[in-house]
């Protein structure tokens, strides 16, 4: 899969079915040694003048399935991701 086809998908809270960003919102952390991708990190909030208020963290491992228009993230609720 290309990246253009990647970040416009939707990343959905399956613990809440909730929207929670889309892919091109958000870093991603690769890990040096082995070139694979670690982590997405999505911005939290912004205020009134377009700076960002925070970072929520999306282990790789946590995704659950990405599909054809969106990626199923599994969290604890809260906005806490699943520790394994």
């Amino acid at each position: 899969m290309r990246w253009s086809e990647f970040c416009d998908k939707e990343l959905i809270d399956i613990a809440g079915g909730e929207r929670i960003g889309t892919v091109g919102q958000a870093d991603l952390v690769i890990d040096l040694q082995t070139g694979k991708i670690d982590s997405l990190i999505l911005p939290v909030g912004t205020s009134w003048f377009g700076r960002k208020q925070g970072d929520r963290p999306i282990a790789w491992r946590h995704i659950k399935k990405i599909g054809p228009e969106m990626v199923i993230v599994e969290t604890e609720g809260k906005g806490r991701m699943k520790e394994r």
